[in-house]
């Protein structure tokens, strides 16, 4: 897929973009099977009992399937179109919630450099978990940016409740939607079960200046296994599998991930990790 120049727009605006169906039933479904093999084989799956979330890293990383993502046609497409085609690829997570996740950004950087890729599995509304967002508070001139709003104190502040935040938006979403959408945007979920099924990509935008160089190493030292001193065998993926099976169109969206995170952590990079297991 290529985005058009009037999505661009909107996401440079509103900080998300919404793609509907953007994948096929039959691809959805091998999907979620995928996920589903790793986060019970991987990700301590077997143990969710819904009294808090399980999440585990790089959803995508421990099947040549779900490692195949990242090849995508229409992936490489959204993501490209959003932050350049030989974007760095960053990991993610994968989860099984539980409960409310409060209001947050998950950067702020000042600028598109990062961005996630949502996958929600199940059908979600407002009443079931469905992701949330203030539209335009990437922006550095957004009110909640300058005036320092904790949004999830606005019962106290403003006498509204969370949920119903001035300018809030729900993005309600059936397996196969994506939304990706800027680090730096404000989301939330609320009214979710105890096993609401969602995995994500983290990407940033190739590093081809010396600032851009040295936003990434503050993005690896804290966005990836190193930085939460997580031992893989992978280096900055939690699994070889998706090293071993990239041909050279993967590899433009490793290289510099693998490069950053071994310079950042070399007794964490796989060659070293790997000679000492």
């Amino acid at each position: 897929m290529t985005l058009s120049q009037e999505q661009l727009n909107f996401f440079d605006t509103f900080g998300y973009l919404l793609v509907r169906q953007l994948f096929s039933p039959a691809e959805t479904e091998k999907i979620i099977e995928g996920f589903e093999w790793s986060i019970q084989n991987c990700g301590g799956g077997k143990n969710h009992d819904g009294t808090s979330r399980t999440m585990f890293g790089g959803p995508i990383d421990h099947m040549p399937e779900m490692c195949a993502i990242l090849d995508h046609p229409s992936i490489l497409g959204l993501i490209g179109g959003v932050l350049g085609e030989d974007f760095n690829y960053g990991g993610g997570d994968g989860n099984y919630y539980s409960g409310d996740t409060g209001w947050h950004p998950d950067g702020s950087w000042g600028q598109l450099f990062a961005a996630k890729t949502a996958f929600y599995l199940d059908p979600l509304t407002r009443d079931t978990g469905a992701l949330r967002l203030i539209p335009g508070s990437h922006r550095s001139d957004h009110f909640v940016r300058q005036e320092q709003i904790d949004v999830n104190n606005s019962l106290e502040l403003f006498g509204i409740s969370p949920t119903e935040f001035p300018g809030s938006i729900v993005v309600e979403t059936n397996p196969g939607d994506i939304v990706i959408f800027n680090h730096d945007l404000y989301h939330a979920s609320f009214g979710g079960g105890t096993r609401r099924r969602m995995f994500t990509m983290n990407c940033t935008r190739q590093a081809k200046t010396p600032e851009d160089l040295e936003m990434a190493h503050r993005y690896f030292s804290v966005h990836s296994p190193g930085g939460y001193n997580v031992k893989t065998g992978a280096g900055v993926f939690s699994s070889t599998v998706m090293i071993d099976t990239a041909e050279e169109n993967r590899m433009i969206h490793l290289r510099q991930p693998i490069e950053i995170h071994d310079e950042l952590f070399p007794h964490l990079a796989r060659d070293v990790v790997g000679d000492a297991m």
